[in-house]
């Protein structure tokens, strides 16, 4: 049995789990494939694949080229990259893994892109290493008596309306379902998404990524934003409409401080990466010593209960 275990951009799936004992031959791919076709090239010899959540895209344009994939495995409760429905009709059994790890792993970075945003942290990390000191640092921006929009009040967005509540900043929040029971059991201020953006000195989103989130915020929404607002997004990159972004970066209106982008890995080349009013990390909101070595290990207990026969957190019929 051959086993594919991919996106490890990292370098840590080998050491993460004792993938010795499914007794397999294990190949880790550090790098994505460019497309369907180089995926299907790169992954037809393998019986198992354990795919990190919404890297490496698995379509009805890519499942059926893999003939002799058995089981998929993929990080997480869901994934938007693989398509169920196709390795159903192919008879492909898929598995998902419980997060082992805190549930404020990803409301901890959303807060600290905030602060590091809001004070300048980046800049001023690259004022020190240049041997300079203040000379080039414009003054930050303190978060108390501020106000924060939550844009998505679930699991995630209520965690960070607890941090600004700690930190002394008014909470406004809006999502298409969300109800004033809610708002207020999180001391959030219920409000329309256009007197959010208004309204709040940062703003950040916290939504599952769908045909109806994508472009939650588009061009209009974000010229509805203070000049000078910060945007966090620790959600999906897609949440926010590409082009509006990098307009309203590169024309200096708001700061961005993101983890996820429309394209992973963010290319060498992008606009983002040469704005300085910006705070870029790599998609790490999830990425902690715990939860790592835990979607690794419930990985190869996936595919070990699927060799004995009683498959596990099985994702289709």
């Amino acid at each position: 049995m051959r086993i594919a275990v991919l996106d490890d951009w990292q370098g840590i799936a080998e050491a993460a789990a004792d993938w010795a004992s499914l007794g397999a031959e294990c190949v880790f791919f550090r790098e994505g494939f460019g497309g369907p076709e180089q995926t299907i090239a790169a992954l037809a010899g393998f019986d198992v694949i354990v795919a990190m959540r919404e890297r490496t895209w698995l379509g009805a344009d890519v499942i059926p080229g893999l003939t002799q994939l058995r089981l998929l495995c993929f990080t997480g409760p869901r994934n938007a990259a693989v398509d169920t429905a196709a390795c159903t009709a192919r008879g492909i059994t898929v598995c998902h893994t419980v997060s082992k790890g805190s549930s404020s792993d990803t409301p901890e970075l959303a807060l600290a892109l905030l602060m590091a945003a809001a004070r300048r942290i980046p800049q001023g990390d690259a004022e020190m290493r240049a041997g300079r000191f203040q000379q080039s640092l414009p003054p930050g921006l303190g978060l108390e008596g501020r106000t924060l929009g939550i844009i998505g009040l679930g699991r995630i967005g209520a965690r960070m309306a607890g941090y600004a509540v700690a930190l002394g900043m008014h909470v406004l929040a809006w999502s298409p379902n969300l109800t004033e029971a809610r708002a207020a059991e999180c001391r959030a201020t219920r409000v329309t998404k256009e007197e959010l953006l208004a309204q709040s000195d940062a703003v950040t989103l916290h939504l599952v990524l769908s045909a109806r989130s994508r472009n939650t915020l588009a061009a209009a929404d974000l010229a509805l934003m203070k000049p000078g607002a910060i945007l966090v997004n620790t959600s999906r990159g897609p949440l926010v409409e590409k082009a509006a972004l990098v307009a309203a970066v590169r024309a200096g209106r708001i700061v961005a401080a993101l983890d996820v982008f429309d394209a992973e890995p963010l290319a060498a080349d992008h606009p983002l990466r040469g704005l300085p009013n910006t705070v870029l990390s790599p998609h790490m909101g999830y990425v902690t010593q715990d939860n790592m070595r835990g979607f690794y290990e419930q990985s190869v207990e996936n595919i070990r209960a699927w060799q004995s026969g009683s498959p596990i957190r099985v994702v289709n019929p």
